[in-house]
């Protein structure tokens, strides 16, 4: 993304063509149930080209209406033969619109087409080496054997009409095929995920050659059409901003204070959820150093008397972000009339936490929902305020792009993601004082040992986790019973997979003898070395 912004005080004709570019140079893509398909949407923004993730149901008129530049459809657990298969409106091969299907979204259009899938012989999982037959189109600068990530039990045994062979494997006969004419593609594998060493070249192929985008989706452009949307939405209308010091809602802050300045009313409301000195540095950083005025709730007893007793997580999450709500009702009404509460709902936020594809008639569920958000999940039915939510397109990398293009420092902009429901979600079981005070003094020893020696950057998320057991230990002589932590150390690139980190030796030692001698009530530290998949990042 480009990082030069414009304010919107006057637009130039260049600068409206611009966010009309936007919207035109679009790559859709019809989720099929697959891990993957917010992962291919991301690939595309990578490449500075829009994409977004809709239903498989979306008709083909739909699509006409929307008019992307491409299409690409998922992967998916699915079989095409499947008795309730997902299956896409089949008018869409006929739009004259680029498609590139991706393993079930491959076997699919060879389906509809007239081919023919099968149950393979060896199914292929994991790595592969693909053998390319045409080096053009789609598999232009995609070198010959590089490795690609297969994970399918179907193959394709013969393909529609008009269809070419583009690549195999030993295992896979058509690995890659192409209707040149029509410009359809299908692949087998998953050039999305980063073990495929050739699937950026693919994608891009697929981007700028096959569909002619343009790079238009900058971080300039982004900012100024958020800035007119929030704008036109608003009007003269005040906003009252959730504000918990994290890269998204201070990122939100930033573009909403440029956008309507005195209109916004930043609230923090301490739930008594955060860090260890984490308030107090954000009240101070944001009224002395950034001059946007915070006003500062202290929550703390209504939180935690609101969780007393509640030991399931997504009941924890309900009721926090219920709670949130009605903490910012009896705020806004202390402070005047707001008509809109803004939020720093992001993509992913709001893919993880909707059942996407669910069938209305029968109830069957493609992609099942990870988790709730309190941004989105955990709202009130009589919420009485509008929402704006500018963020909710991006991911995760794309805010601190766009948060350091618009002056966030990088405090804030390289700071690890942090759940809204803060540590009530990693204390597994119930919620009490004591052990809030005993997970964020254990926190603290995890960031202060990691910023001490260069590594926090290195990291996609560092932190501790209190479990609702205790332990036998033995200190001084003197048998202890006493909690358990968990270091969740781990890498990713967007937190839609990540892999556990290889944290050195000592350092993991400094951490765990510092919280056993330094942290009351834990005589026992473990480490968590699960994956996602089929773990989550956070434990609930």
């Amino acid at each position: 993304m480009n990082t030069a912004v414009s304010l919107l005080t006057q637009q130039t004709p260049q600068q409206e063509e611009s966010l009309r570019q936007i919207n035109r140079q679009m790559i859709a893509i019809l989720d099929f149930g697959s891990q993957y398909s917010e992962l291919i949407a991301r690939r595309i923004r990578e490449t500075q080209v829009y994409s977004e993730v809709l239903s498989y149901r979306t008709t083909a008129e739909q699509l006409r209406q929307l008019n992307p530049k491409g299409i690409i459809l998922s992967g998916g657990p699915s079989s095409v033969y499947d008795k309730n298969a997902p299956h896409c409106d089949p008018k869409i091969w006929n739009l004259g619109i680029p498609i590139l299907g991706v393993c079930y979204g491959m076997q699919l259009m060879v389906n509809q087409l007239g081919g023919e899938v099968s149950r393979a012989d060896r199914g292929e999982y994991g790595k592969a080496s693909i053998y390319i037959d045409d080096p053009t189109d789609l598999l232009t600068n995609v070198e010959e054997g590089t490795t690609m990530w297969m994970s399918h039990g179907d193959s394709v045994i013969d393909m529609p009409s008009g269809f070419e062979l583009l690549a195999h494997t030993e295992n896979t006969p058509c690995a890659a095929i192409a209707d040149h004419e029509r410009k359809l593609y299908g692949v087998q594998f998953h050039p999305e995920v980063v073990h495929s060493l050739g699937g950026l070249p693919l994608i891009r192929n697929f981007v700028y050659h096959i569909c002619d985008c343009e790079p238009t989706w900058t971080t300039d452009a982004f900012v100024e059409e958020s800035i007119r949307e929030i704008r036109a939405r608003v009007g003269n209308k005040r906003v009252l901003l959730a504000l918990s010091g994290g890269v998204d809602s201070s990122t939100l802050a930033f573009l909403l204070h440029k956008a309507i300045g005195d209109q916004l009313t930043c609230v923090f409301i301490d739930q008594g959820f955060m860090r260890k000195y984490e308030p107090e540095r954000l009240v101070k950083l944001f009224q002395e150093e950034f001059h946007i005025p915070v006003e500062y709730v202290n929550a703390r007893e209504r939180f935690l008397k609101a969780l007393h007793g509640v030991t399931d997580p997504e009941e924890k999450r309900r009721l926090i972000g219920h709670e949130f709500i009605r903490e910012f009702e009896d705020t806004s009404k202390r402070l005047g009339s707001f008509d809109y509460l803004a939020q720093g709902t992001l993509y992913p936020d709001v893919i993880e936490s909707a059942d996407t594809n669910v069938d209305p008639q029968t109830g069957e569920r493609v992609a099942v929902k990870i988790k709730s958000h309190h941004n989105v999940g955990g709202l009130p039915k009589d919420l009485r305020f509008k929402l704006v939510e500018p963020l909710r397109k991006l991911f995760k990398d794309e805010v601190r792009k766009v948060g350091r293009s618009i002056g966030l420092p990088a405090e804030i902009v390289q700071r690890h993601p942090f759940p809204g429901p803060g540590l009530a979600i990693r204390i597994i079981g119930e919620v009490t004082a004591e052990r809030l005070n005993i997970l964020r003094d254990a926190d603290l020893v995890v960031r202060q040992e990691i910023n001490k020696r260069g590594l926090y950057h290195e990291y996609w998320q560092a932190f501790a986790v209190l479990l609702p057991i205790r332990s036998v230990g033995v200190m001084g002589d003197q048998r202890t019973y006493a909690y358990p932590v968990v270091l969740r150390i781990v890498t990713s690139e967007d937190g839609m997979t990540a892999d556990w980190a290889r944290v050195p030796y000592d350092v993991l030692e400094v951490i765990s003898n510092r919280i056993v001698n330094e942290v009351k009530g834990v005589n026992r530290v473990v480490l968590d070395i699960t994956s996602k998949p089929p773990g989550t990042i956070e434990w609930e």
